[in-house]
């Protein structure tokens, strides 16, 4: 049976009289469950790091060839895109608890194995490659469990914080991991690196076991993967406001990964340039992000998101402008400090809203191709930035990102405005109809059909709200939706839904928020009719 969130989402005027200590950047901290599982976030993330230093390591003691060496990252990055939105649904349908907690027990097998192979001497070029794949699956399969608890773990205004401090566990790893996979590495070696991160793994499993998460089954039993990750893609296709993050958030990434990719060549071309001069525009971005998360709910007072995204584009670009002149370190330090600062502004505020937008049923899918998108966007750039780079210079290339990433963002913000009333009131509001209803029904598809009276005076305002209930309607997980109209009859429209079978038609009632609640009422505000509107179920008769 699947396992649903006893946890009710906040509505959006929870914010309303909360104390100020209650808003500030450490509040989340101060409840236990989130101290415990961004505890873990932090320790996995750190693994995660110190893995890859290691990984990347260890291939060039195997090998001298460059494709080689380069391949790990692609195997570590590989598993995002194959299992995200798999991983997504899985996340929704099953016990979140279990589910994260099996991820990292699934990283310490990996890792285990890595020790193994290193001891036995049989260790090769493929073999790594293939148990960092296998590392980049458990990867893959945790973080959009983990985007889904956050907003079960605090209240909705501490929302932003909460997602701030996981900014600051994702940087402060991104320092921490590398320096003690590199002193390790140095002192003993790699395999000592794959040891602690088995152990590590393994505390954060039984970290996450302590979690008592109150959870009840759901009495239609468990979505089917192919099912829920269907209605997962085609919830997002009929969210405008998630579309909107998404183009927003690719954008950004496509084109300040330009700084990312190309650092090495900057760090190299810049005054007694050397791997040391790396990793401290490494550490500067990496601080200034914290800093900016620390103070992210100071900048949110005073910037809405639409500005906060257009700010740190611009931020990011004017960073990318004058790094890409390979400055003197003593600018090139604090100009990659506003680097960080900019990018944790503009990741925080995208994410927000992500969050804002999705609700509990199809958080974790949602994320998950939150994820993909900047996964996507970041090796796209890379790759698109490193050829520009190849062929003219590194400095022409920086400059081409650094312009087109605000000309687009303008552009999206013109062509898509993120305006504040499309984040709905997402609190759960399941309708009683499915309780007047029967749990089971033959198998085949479902039609049902909702007939209207309407004054044909009205048709075009009656129109424009079925618009809206064919978004609705099909987010949720509707196959199909139609709406007829009466030739013989101006007034009479049938809103015609189809959904896959009776089960799945039973649960759209459970997905039910406040805003299709609000939505049905403007529905019925059209309705002239002396009874409610006709409803008529049918079953499509399998053939024989």
């Amino acid at each position: 049976m699947g396992a649903q969130s006893a946890a009710m989402p906040q509505s959006p005027s929870d914010a309303a009289g909360t104390p100020p200590d209650d808003l500030s950047a450490l509040a989340p901290l101060r409840r236990p469950v989130f101290r415990m599982l961004w505890a873990t976030w932090l320790t996995a993330n750190t693994c995660m790091w110190m893995s890859d230093v290691a990984a990347a390591w260890l291939m060039t003691t195997l090998t001298a060839s460059p494709a080689w060496v380069a391949a790990v990252q692609t195997a570590s990055t590989l598993p995002v895109f194959l299992l995200g939105l798999p991983s997504g649904a899985l996340a929704d349908i099953l016990d979140r608890r279990r589910y994260f907690m099996v991820t990292q027990f699934w990283i310490a097998g990996v890792s285990t194995l890595l020790c193994v192979a290193l001891v036995a001497g049989v260790m090769s070029a493929p073999m790594l490659l293939a148990l960092v794949f296998l590392n980049g699956v458990g990867l893959a399969m945790r973080w959009p469990v983990f985007a889904a608890i956050v907003p079960e773990l605090v209240p909705r205004p501490q929302l932003p914080a909460a997602l701030a401090l996981n900014g600051v566990a994702m940087n402060a790893s991104r320092i921490i991991g590398p320096l003690l996979a590199g002193a390790i590495i140095a002192a003993a070696g790699s395999m000592w690196v794959f040891m602690l991160n088995a152990l590590l793994s393994v505390v954060a499993g039984f970290t996450i076991m302590r979690w008592r998460r109150q959870s009840v089954p759901d009495p239609l039993g468990r979505e089917p993967l192919t099912v829920a990750m269907r209605v997962g893609l085609q919830h997002v296709r009929q969210s405008r406001p998630l579309r909107a993050v998404l183009l927003r958030i690719g954008l950004f990434f496509l084109h300040s990964t330009a700084l990312l990719a190309l650092l090495p060549l900057v760090a190299r071309a810049m005054p007694d340039g050397a791997a040391g001069t790396f990793t401290l525009l490494l550490a500067a971005m990496g601080i200034g992000a914290i800093v900016a998360a620390l103070n992210m709910q100071k900048i949110r007072r005073r910037l809405d998101t639409e500005a906060m995204v257009l700010m740190g584009a611009g931020v990011q670009a004017g960073a990318t402008l004058v790094m890409s002149f390979s400055p003197h370190l003593v600018i090139a330090l604090p100009v990659m400090f506003c680097a960080g600062a900019a990018w944790i502004s503009t990741a925080n505020s995208m994410t927000v809203t992500a969050q804002m937008t999705l609700p509990d049923w199809v958080r974790a899918r949602g994320m998950s191709m939150y994820q993909m998108a900047i996964m996507g966007a970041s090796a796209l750039g890379a790759a698109i930035w490193g050829q520009v780079a190849s062929h003219s210079s590194v400095q022409a290339s920086l400059v081409t990102a650094a312009v087109s990433g605000v000309i687009t963002m303008l552009l999206a913000q013109r062509l898509m405005p993120q305006r504040a009333g499309e984040v709905l009131d997402l609190t759960p509001a399941r309708s009683q109809i499915a309780h007047t209803l029967p749990r089971t029904a033959a198998p085949g598809r479902v039609i049902a059909q909702i007939e209207y009276l309407i004054d044909p005076a009205h048709a075009d305002a009656f129109h424009a709200v079925m618009q809206d209930s064919r978004r609705a309607r099909l987010s949720q997980g509707a196959l199909d939706w139609a709406l007829l109209h009466d030739m013989s009859e101006p007034g009479r429209f049938v809103e015609q839904v189809i959904d896959v079978s009776w089960t799945e038609h039973l649960r759209r009632f459970d997905r039910f928020t406040a805003s299709d609640v609000a939505l049905r009422d403007r529905r019925l505000k059209f309705h002239i009719g002396e009874a409610p509107p006709r409803v008529t179920r049918y079953v499509v008769e399998e053939e024989h």
